[in-house]
């Protein structure tokens, strides 16, 4: 057993934590859906929703070294109607957070995964428009991305499902995913510090020690993606999306 700080770690916990740490780096340059197995493999040393308050300063880390590789791709049309709907998500995943315990927290990020999963299988297979060109699709997707990312930091599928809809460029399709959470993530900090209060000084420094980590994450995900050819990319977003579902519902 390790005593760092407050946490009495094992070393499982502190492998968990490692690999929790490398997966979010690699998620956040291009190999998204790794990153929701890493909300399980966290809330399994710390619990549910304390995971969600440790893993945060982690994915805003990430974030920053996202958006520094990819700033320029970004589709800012698409953001401008996201970002205010993702406001009112997290006002309600903070409030919804509040009354429901671990099981049901798992429970209702496990369905969100795995429903995305089948709409993006659906729109691939049919190839349909017509969802995208509702007006109602932008907003609604703003509203569960900003719910799902405060209720478990598990807003990755729903971003995936909009954006791929969007068919972006692969490129763009991270910058602008970048760019998303680097703002939500940041406004969901007052949050989970004074309504949650799953924030300490001692989670920051935990999180600080994970730098290099996360560091090493990035850099491997951006040689990843580089490999992946533009028309194979959706087919891995999809891909590894499936693979986190499957890993929540085990």
């Amino acid at each position: 057993m390790v005593h760092f700080l407050s946490f009495h770690l094992s070393l499982f916990d502190l492998t968990i934590i490692f690999f929790v740490a490398l997966f979010t780096g690699m998620a956040k340059t291009g190999v998204h859906g790794i990153g929701m197995i890493t909300v399980p493999m966290l809330a399994a040393v710390f619990g549910g929703k304390v995971s969600s308050g440790i893993m945060l300063p982690m994915l805003v880390i990430a974030d920053v070294m996202g958006v520094w590789y990819y700033h320029r791709h970004a589709s800012w049309s698409h953001l401008k109607i996201l970002f205010p709907w993702a406001v009112v998500g997290v006002v309600l995943g903070t409030i919804t957070g509040n009354l429901i315990n671990d099981i049901a927290f798992r429970s209702i990020m496990a369905v969100v995964v795995v429903v995305s999963v089948i709409i993006m299988l659906w729109m691939e297979r049919d190839r349909s428009e017509t969802i995208p060109n509702n007006f109602w699709f932008g907003p609604v997707s703003g509203v569960a991305g900003g719910f799902t990312s405060m209720v478990g930091n598990l807003a990755g599928s729903v971003m995936a499902l909009y954006l791929l809809s969007m068919r972006l460029p692969k490129n763009v399709f991270i910058g602008t995913t970048a760019w998303f959470f680097l703002v939500v993530n940041w406004f969901k900090v007052p949050f989970h510090i004074f309504a949650w209060h799953t924030i300490s000084v001692d989670v920051l420094l935990l999180n600080l020690s994970t730098l290099p980590v996360i560091g090493l994450g990035a850099y491997l995900g951006v040689v990843i993606v580089k490999r992946i050819a533009e028309k194979h990319y959706r087919w891995f977003i999809i891909g590894m999306t499936l693979l986190a579902a499957v890993y929540m519902m085990v």
